[in-house]
């Protein structure tokens, strides 16, 4: 029974569009199953089910991330094999959000995805004294879902991080920094960069890697202040938009969408936070 599954009407929850030109806003799925995806980022995520614009489009929200449904899409694959090799969130407790993965039947795909760490119970312990433990889902149409433990968090869960995989990481990281004006960071596992209220984590890979149009994760998005004027720059720099900027009366919105070197497919975003 998908009890929490009702939509409301609902203005969004990019609460970091306040601290910056430009936050991440959204990821956008191709699904033909509806269904199963309220059962996971609804019922067992704890995300709430809404509608908005003239045209009661249906999205779930969570702090600082709504998730966009093509919901008569099927898939060409999961998010494994991509250059977003998964999304994740940060959680109090992670034994709580495990326990609801198993229980509605989802997988917990822990043991595969992290080589050389100890995994009890489906959970990864940190790599160092004072590290995060972490865990990872596989969602409906096989998008992976990381959770990482924030045991000072206050909220049940919230956008944690975006994981970029590609064989080229550094450069990549280089080229969400210069474009989005990501800060960059370095000294962890793996080269990041960080938006208010997100994390950009660029991982080597040694297999090669697809973009994400098409597959169950079709792209990502960003919330950017004054889109028009940020089109025009990007074509200045070179950058080309494979959909030009336009505005979207049905949501109150407008848009554009690029495409990164290596065929990660972003849309961007103005008015995303007031939508409701």
């Amino acid at each position: 029974m998908l009890l929490l599954a009702f939509p409301s009407k609902s203005s969004a929850q990019l609460l970091a569009t306040k601290d910056g030109p430009v936050v991440y806003g959204h990821h956008h799925l191709n699904t033909t199953n509806m269904a199963a995806q309220k059962k996971f980022f609804v019922e067992t995520l704890g995300g709430k089910l809404v509608t908005i614009g003239t045209n009661n489009t249906e999205i779930v929200e969570f702090p600082n991330v709504l998730i966009f449904f093509r919901s008569t899409q099927a898939p060409t694959g999961g998010t494994r094999g991509t250059t977003v090799n998964h999304i994740g969130f940060s959680v109090p407790s992670l034994r709580p959000i495990v326990a609801r993965v198993k229980a509605n039947g989802f997988q917990m795909i822990t043991n595969t995805e992290v080589p050389g760490r100890e995994v009890k119970d489906d959970i990864a312990g940190p790599l160092q004294p004072g590290g995060a433990s972490i865990a990872f889902a596989l969602g409906p149409d096989e998008v992976k879902v990381e959770f990482v433990e924030a045991k000072q968090q206050t909220i049940p869960i919230t956008l944690h991080h975006v994981h970029f995989f590609n064989p080229k990481n550094t450069e990549m990281q280089a080229w969400y920094v210069k474009t989005f004006g990501a800060k960059p960071r370095s000294g962890g596992a793996f080269p990041a960069a960080d938006l208010p209220g997100v994390a950009l984590n660029f991982s080597p890979s040694t297999d090669p890697v697809v973009g994400t149009q098409g597959r169950a994760l079709d792209h990502i998005g960003f919330e950017v202040k004054d889109l028009e004027a940020f089109c025009r720059q990007l074509e200045a720099d070179g950058v080309k938009l494979a959909v030009p900027y336009r505005k979207v009366p049905a949501l109150g919105i407008a848009i554009a969408f690029i495409t990164d070197p290596w065929g990660t497919y972003i849309e961007m975003t103005e008015g995303l936070d007031k939508v409701g």
